[in-house]
């Protein structure tokens, strides 16, 4: 008598594929090492709104350049696309690395991520400089009002009356570096907070879409040193105070254009590359295109300490650094040396001009 099983004609069920890109890769391509950061640190929710935005925008590994200074926030790049260029500069020098490499190769994607402190402190000067070029690049600022790095001590964006762990009162104003950015001239100004991973999304694909240089100050509660009572970087602050200036949405430039329009209510905006952004007013009747209005809303906000999101301000009429200086198509670094080098006889015409 047989009383083996009969057997299973049933054929093994095909794996499921994973999903791709326009490029025809996977997520995984844009991953980088595991976070050595501390356990619920906002800045892992940032890199991970940043990883699915170069995935879903399709923007090549390859042709990236991750740019960084020191501090927590720095080495936010080692944790995302590590098959793409990288350079970890001193503190609150990034930004001026990403105007020479802007300048060196006009190709690479610059995606910079910076502190508060790195930004807003020794690096100042440095941020508006290059605002004020509209030198193509993400810039991000994970924006903890603290100096994690080195125990908790307030950064520069620390509000007035904000205290520390250890209870000391902060008795200086805050930089707003959305305000200053907009009044150095940059074409695309956001806020966010990184327990919002739908619209760091959403502002992150219209930065890299916008094609000069793009600002998001997006707050990233330090939960070692700055999620406390009494502080206005915490979670449970930005959660209680954060208010919405407009809802959005993204539809990038190689997708079918399909928006719903409310009369007087949705304004679409046209990116660099051809990419749309749609604008939705909810409580405020508010237009982010209109300079001065975005600059006095941001006054009100500081004074008020309230915590608002979302696209603040956009103008793509500027030319962006590259065209500025007019640039030849092929990048610098790529170029021989009879192409660069002026000759002796142009040398000499110059020496004779300032004799």
């Amino acid at each position: 008598m047989n009383t083996a099983s009969p057997p299973d004609n049933k054929a093994p069920a095909a794996a499921k594929a994973k999903p791709v890109n326009r490029l025809n890769v996977e997520i995984k391509l844009y991953k980088g090492l595991e976070s050595t950061l501390c356990a619920g640190c906002g800045h892992d929710s940032i890199t991970n709104a940043l990883i699915k935005s170069l995935f879903e925008y399709g923007v090549e590994p390859h042709m990236v350049s991750k740019l960084s200074g020191i501090g927590c926030s720095s080495k936010t790049t080692a944790y995302f696309m590590d098959k793409s260029h990288g350079l970890n500069a001193v503190h609150g020098r990034m930004a001026a690395i990403a105007v020479g490499s802007n300048a060196a190769n006009r190709n690479l994607v610059n995606v910079g991520v910076s502190g508060d402190g790195d930004t807003a402190s020794i690096g100042l000067g440095h941020f508006l400089h290059m605002v004020r070029r509209n030198t193509p690049i993400v810039y991000l600022i994970e924006n903890n009002g603290c100096y994690g790095l080195t125990k908790g001590q307030f950064s520069a964006t620390a509000d007035t009356g904000s205290t520390a762990k250890g209870g000391a009162v902060n008795h200086m104003p805050p930089i707003d570096c959305c305000a200053l950015a907009i009044e150095m001239g940059c074409g695309y100004v956001g806020r966010s907070f990184s327990g919002d991973a739908k619209q760091m999304l959403t502002l992150l694909k219209g930065a890299i879409a916008h094609g000069g240089t793009a600002v998001l100050d997006i707050v990233s509660p330090c939960v070692t040193f700055n999620n406390h009572e009494g502080s206005t970087k915490s979670y449970p602050y930005a959660k209680e105070h954060a208010e919405l200036l407009n809802a959005m949405g993204f539809v990038p430039f190689f997708e079918e254009i399909k928006v719903e329009y409310d009369a007087g209510t949705t304004k679409l905006v046209e990116l660099h590359d051809g990419s749309k952004i749609t604008l939705k007013k909810l409580s405020h009747d508010y237009d982010a295109t209109d300079r001065s209005k975005a600059l006095d809303l941001l006054h009100k906000a500081t004074v008020e300490q309230l915590f608002l999101t979302g696209l603040i301000y956009y103008n793509g009429e500027t030319p962006s650094m590259v065209e500025q200086l007019n640039l030849v198509k092929e990048p610098l670094a790529t170029l021989p040396e009879s192409r660069t080098r002026p000759s002796a006889a142009a040398l000499a015409e110059v020496m004779e001009l300032y004799s």
